[in-house]
């Protein structure tokens, strides 16, 4: 739970202008998070995030460059080695992966608990993951590439 809540703080950092804690703590229990003040404190200790002057001129949280949240370097290296491809197919993501590896990458991606995927189906090299929405098909695009491509 502790991984998929730092990885929305993350995707709720990039997409809102967040100015204080509240607000964050605010956006995560709409997300299904259920967050004290406390461990949104501790949340943005352990990602490092910074204020800094947002595009109306105030101070909100950002990500310094190069920061990204710890995924286990496992489940990194299962989906590294098994990718083929991806294409996306409205909310559902088709990727292939080398034969007899698709259910080890689909473990490895449930393993990761990103917010946008309802769930992955593995057969033998094809895995078909749904996502919530056509913008969170996107997402896990943009997610899934950032590590395999």
């Amino acid at each position: 739970m502790k991984k998929s809540r730092l990885e929305e703080i993350i995707s709720l950092v990039e997409q809102n202008s967040i100015e204080t804690q509240e607000d964050l703590t605010s956006l995560l229990k709409e997300a299904g998070y259920s967050v004290t003040q406390a461990t949104v404190s501790r949340d943005i200790k352990k990602l490092g995030l910074i204020k800094a002057p947002g595009r109306n001129g105030r101070q909100v949280y950002t990500i310094p460059k190069g920061t990204k949240v710890d995924l286990s370097e496992k489940y990194i290296r299962i989906l590294k080695d098994s990718f083929i491809s991806m294409e996306p197919a409205m909310n559902i993501l088709v990727i292939k992966t080398v034969s007899g590896m698709a259910m080890a990458a689909a473990a490895a991606l449930d393993a990761m608990h990103w917010h946008e995927m309802v769930g992955a189906v593995a057969g033998d090299d094809t895995i078909m993951i749904a996502a919530r929405s056509l913008e969170d098909t996107k997402k896990l695009e943009e997610k899934l590439g950032d590590i395999v491509l």
